[in-house]
């Protein structure tokens, strides 16, 4: 059988495909401002040297102005069968505190509990040797794919995919296929594999509060000069009640409530709060907040607001001054039915209504992403669940996804509402955004498996 024929091709060429990835993780192609741009060009064209490698033709990268490169590539030789998009993104994330890693981030090392650590490994780097594994699978041991392949591999997803629009306008009739794959979700547990069907979008602000042309004396001056780290802090503890719930007036008012059906889905996960908290490695006597069916019921349904990153002097080089200058960026996840130029606008001006002291504010809107939801029925579905069970060994869960990827609405509708695939890579013990990101082997080798019988089936 063919299939039996790729799986044993994929177990006897593992460790090249492993070796692929790790290649690709060595390129540090963090796509943020303030990186160096050609690293992500760089690994644009080690991902198109790969994608030829393994067996696609019509290479190419893709860009649109200044964008990141994308990486495009397909094999269309199956007259008759469904053609199939295959996602994923090469960019990734900042390193973060390089102090914290435990190894070098952008030096792959397989840990003794199995996993491979790295910036990259699993978000989204893994996606992309997932695709070509499955295809060069199919390709080296029967010499053909079962169903038409197209494959595109972005550059900017981690900034909120800002050239997206413009990208689909240039090159939606390239990219036409029955169904997409995207190999950038997480899988329920290690071992344990989902199809994620909800995703919560994104909107991005900054803000910035100067009161000095440049720091000072704490001692000489502090008492009649307002500080701005102060003042930020005042600012961002109104975004939120004593409760930690969102308290910006609008933000929560065209949230989507639960269902009857929603809420006996959230009632059969097979999940505990004590096991919510082993997972996302909390700390004894950290509450978590809220009150709810389960925890994934907010990460799923609910809006989050958090600072991601805040800034007012060197923690290497603090001293004692009043700063001149203090910076945060706020991120709110949106769900189903919230618009996200409605949720920024709420944001920005209470944020503006804020300000104390008469100190100067600069509140800048950054990117957004739209939220995503689908419903699991229908025969592609039923044929990703049977590929999951296969691959795995195990059911297959049905989940919602706290993070956002803006690439999947606007395509799936560009593509006329095409059935998207959103399979998992990550567990959730992956770290993807933080220090020691990491990738469980054995969950690569399954997901690999996964998608060499999705492939077969799309062809039925």
């Amino acid at each position: 059988m063919s299939v039996d024929a790729a799986l044993k091709r994929y177990g006897r060429m593992r460790d090249a495909h492993l070796e692929d990835l790790r290649r690709l993780v060595r390129i540090p192609s963090v796509s943020a401002a303030g990186f160096d741009p050609a690293q992500v060009r760089r690994s644009a064209e080690a991902v198109a040297g790969l994608l030829r490698e393994r067996g696609l033709e019509n290479v190419e990268m893709l860009m649109i102005g200044d964008s990141h490169p994308y990486v495009y590539g397909d094999w269309l030789h199956a007259p008759g069968k469904p053609t199939v998009l295959l996602y994923a993104h090469h960019d990734v994330q900042p390193p973060g505190r390089e102090a914290v890693w435990k190894t070098p981030p952008f030096e792959p090392t397989l840990g003794q509990d199995g996993r491979l650590y790295a910036r990259g490994a699993a978000d989204d780097k893994a996606g992309v040797v997932a695709h070509t594994a499955t295809i060069a699978s199919w390709l080296e041991s029967v010499g053909a794919l079962p169903v038409n392949v197209k494959v595109i591999i972005e550059g900017e997803e981690e900034i909120g995919s800002s050239h997206l629009f413009d990208f689909i306008t240039r090159y939606k009739d390239k990219l036409q296929a029955d169904v997409m794959v995207l190999t950038d979700a997480g899988n329920w547990d290690t071992g344990v594999p989902a199809l994620t069907t909800l995703l919560r979008g994104i909107v991005m602000v900054e803000v910035e509060l100067r009161g000095l042309e440049s720091p000072l004396h704490s001692g000489m001056w502090g008492g009649p000069i307002p500080d701005p780290a102060m003042a930020l802090s005042r600012m961002l503890a109104t975004l939120v009640d004593a409760g930690g719930r969102i308290a910006v007036p609008g933000l929560l008012d065209d949230v989507l409530p639960l269902s009857e059906a929603d809420r006996a889905e959230f009632e059969r996960l097979p999940t505990t709060p004590e096991d919510f908290r082993r997972q996302s490695r909390m700390l004894p006597g950290v509450r978590l907040l809220g009150e709810w069916i389960t925890p994934w019921q907010p990460i799923w349904r609910e809006p989050s607001l958090c600072v991601n990153a805040i800034q007012a002097a060197s923690r290497a080089q603090a001293a004692n001054i009043i700063v001149d200058v203090a910076w945060a960026r706020v991120g709110v996840r949106i769900v189903p039915d919230q618009r996200p130029e409605r949720v920024q606008q709420a944001l920005v001006e209470h944020l503006r209504k804020q300000v104390p002291w008469g100190l100067h504010a600069e509140i800048k809107s950054d990117h957004t992403g739209q939220w995503w939801r689908t419903e699991a029925t229908g025969p592609v579905f039923d044929k990703a669940r049977a590929a999951l069970r296969r691959g795995y060994g195990k059911e297959p869960l049905l989940i919602g996804c706290g993070g956002s990827i803006p690439f999947v609405d606007p395509f799936a509708r560009a593509l006329g509402g095409v059935p998207a695939l959103l399979v998992g890579i990550e567990d959730p013990y992956t770290n993807a955004h933080s220090e020691n990101e990491s990738l469980h082997l054995g969950d690569f080798d399954k997901a690999v498996a996964s998608q060499i019988h999705l492939l077969a089936l799309l062809a039925e």
